[in-house]
């Protein structure tokens, strides 16, 4: 059965430096699912990169051609492949503060390129982002965002909770106290007594 052939998505993120090559680089995920090494091609130039690959399985056939914004340097680049994508780290040639513009020359927009938010972090916060081992690509470090987000929640809401539970009955012990404390009743006693003693200075005064 002949293979259809496809643009695979591509996602892209980047980082700069002016002093320090190690972290003056792009990003780049090929998403191409069960494609094995030995059925894709890649060839990396300083000016941009050609990729096929196939999928028995999935019956399509990969093809990207990608000119870059600008040079990298393809022997300081690396690059990784599993079973869903092929991810790259590639050196930008020449050191820079900030950012390319974009990932490439042409400045249309390629329907199957995307930026890839797990790796992104705008220009004026990539100090303070950690420093991404290539070997742990795959977005571990989303995940645990995600989970201490999830704890962050947990706990704020139980000790909201349980605060709010040790006040519910002291309110209510508050509103018992309220409802015992009448006045009118004390007064009623005095009332009671002043009468007693008027009663008594009567009897006393008629004898």
């Amino acid at each position: 059965m002949a293979t259809s052939k496809v643009t695979p998505e591509v996602l892209w993120a980047q980082r700069s430096s002016n002093v320090d090559a190690e972290k003056n680089f792009i990003y780049l995920t090929i998403n191409i699912p069960d494609v094995p090494k030995n059925k894709f091609s890649l060839d990396l130039k300083p000016t941009g990169l050609s990729f096929e690959g196939t999928s028995d399985t999935l019956k399509k056939t990969y093809h990207l051609e990608l000119e870059f914004y600008a040079e990298i340097d393809p022997a300081e680049s690396k690059v990784n492949h599993t079973a869903r994508d092929v991810e790259m780290k590639l050196r930008k040639k020449e050191l820079g503060e900030t950012y390319w513009p974009r990932l490439l020359k042409d400045s249309k927009k390629a329907h199957f390129l995307k930026t890839d938010f797990d790796k992104w972090v705008d220009e004026d916060e990539q100090n303070e982002a950690p420093d991404d081992d290539f070997a742990n690509f795959g977005g571990a470090g989303g995940m645990g965002g995600m989970g201490g987000m999830g704890g962050m929640g947990g706990d704020f809401g139980g000790i909201d909770f349980s605060k709010l539970g040790a006040d519910m009955p002291a309110g209510d012990e508050d509103d018992e106290s309220d409802d015992d404390m009448p006045p009118l009743e004390g007064d009623e006693e005095e009332a009671e007594k002043a009468e007693d003693a008027k009663d008594a200075k009567e009897v006393v005064t008629s004898s």
